[in-house]
């Protein structure tokens, strides 16, 4: 069986990239998600600033709780990120072999990119729609993976997966702009003696930076359906009333209605701040490691596929 080694090692160092920005910056997510969540309700709002997140947290002595659906969340991010980078990886190869082309253009790698996202979206949109609950529960009250996603029936598990879909747009912008930006710094930057050991990579210091202005242009554009996503695979309130949790709310339609009745045409970009903060120091740590690691795990690769090559070759020679 043929197996593509090149989009293997590019979804396994983005894989672990992801493993890692994500176990780095928990906290900051969590406090950015609960922020994004609360709808403001008759001029009332629980939380001002990110920082009264993480003031509630201290001031009630659930500091651990900063880190609630941590192993659920890294389970998400993992799988997702190995499955977009793979899918990426080999359709973009496959479209330069089938067209001929020496390089991708734009509009081809927006697409590409889009049909990665949407594969992704629905292989781990339950996985997606528990962590944000288990996020936004109260501080000390957060379920299991299993627990939380038996509260409702298997539909509900897939809450938000059209807008997820529609989100697809943000890494396809973001990882399209970043390979853009990548091919262009390492244009006139040949691997060494010529000989191709192992894909060209950026530096720590470029891949950051590449990273934080990419994925700063996805965010800024795609923001409003972003934390219109988070409403709706939010929690429910343990104060909220029968009055409140109204089923239509947790609609697209109910929850734009919502933030524009009562937020205004700004509500739409509550927490962009957080949200910019959060997405861009992830997805730069996510690219720089991933730019750092994937030159060790092509040698690893290739080392493993050497070793269980090895025993056959023996068994043909005897």
């Amino acid at each position: 069986m043929n197996v593509d080694l090149e989009s293997l090692a590019e979804a396994t160092s983005g894989a672990i990239g992801s493993l890692l920005s994500t176990t780095i910056l928990y906290p900051l997510d969590i406090c950015k998600t609960k922020y994004q969540a609360e709808a403001r309700s008759h001029g009332h709002q629980k939380y001002k600033n990110l920082s009264d997140v993480l003031w509630e947290a201290i001031s009630t002595r659930q500091l651990l709780s900063l880190y609630q659906g941590l192993g659920t969340k890294n389970l998400q991010s993992f799988i997702s990120q190995f499955v977009y980078f793979y899918g990426y990886s080999y359709f973009k190869r496959l479209y330069l072999e089938r067209s001929g082309y020496k390089s991708i253009g734009t509009s081809a790698n927006l697409v590409i990119a889009a049909a990665a996202g949407a594969c992704t979206a629905i292989a781990t949109q339950p996985l997606d729609t528990a962590s944000s609950r288990m996020q936004t529960s109260a501080f000390g009250k957060s379920k299991g993976l299993l627990k939380t996603l038996a509260e409702g029936n298997w539909s509900d598990a897939f809450d938000g997966l059209s807008i997820s879909l529609l989100l697809t747009s943000n890494p396809a912008i973001q990882y399209t702009v970043f390979d853009q930006l990548k091919h262009r710094v390492l244009k006139n930057k040949p691997n060494r003696d010529g000989k191709t050991v192992s894909p060209a990579s950026l530096s720590a210091f470029m891949a950051f930076l590449i990273g934080a202005i990419s994925k700063s242009f996805a965010t800024v554009i795609t923001y409003p359906a972003i934390r219109c996503k988070v409403i709706i695979q939010a929690a429910d309130s343990d104060e909220a009333t029968s009055e409140t949790k109204v089923k239509s709310q947790k609609t697209v339609p109910g929850v734009l209605y919502g933030i524009w009745k009562r937020e205004g045409i700004f509500g739409f970009f509550k927490g962009l701040h957080a949200q910019i903060l959060k997405t861009v120091l992830s997805s730069a740590l996510l690219l720089m490691i991933k730019e750092k690691i994937s030159a060790t795990t092509w040698v690893l690769i290739l080392a493993v596929k050497r070793y269980l090559l090895l025993p056959r070759a023996k068994i043909k020679n005897t």
